[in-house]
């Protein structure tokens, strides 16, 4: 008698939006992503910013571009993220 066991739902997992900083390492890219805190005291809004690293497989996001990426296992030391898609292309220099 073999049992199967209930499939296991993934839990869900926090995606952000930002802009891509640099693409210079292989198959990395770091990615800026701003926020606006209000402070308790004062009640005026501070812009803040968090940067990322984020697997990026086939090294397809460019300088300037709008990404989302979702959190996933630690890759390295410092990529816990991985790219899910470009959302917007810059449109800049090349």
């Amino acid at each position: 008698m073999s049992t199967t066991a209930p499939a296991t739902e993934r839990k869900h997992r926090r995606t952000l939006i930002g802009v891509v900083e640099s693409d210079v390492r292989d198959k990395t890219i770091k990615i800026r992503i701003d926020r606006l805190v209000k402070m308790a005291k004062y009640g005026k809004y501070l812009q803040r910013r968090t940067r990322l690293h984020a697997h990026d497989e086939k090294d397809e996001a460019r300088v300037g571009d709008r990404v989302e990426i979702t959190e996933c296992r630690p890759i390295s030391r410092t990529k816990n993220w991985r790219l899910v898609r470009i959302i917007s292309r810059h449109e800049g220099k090349e």
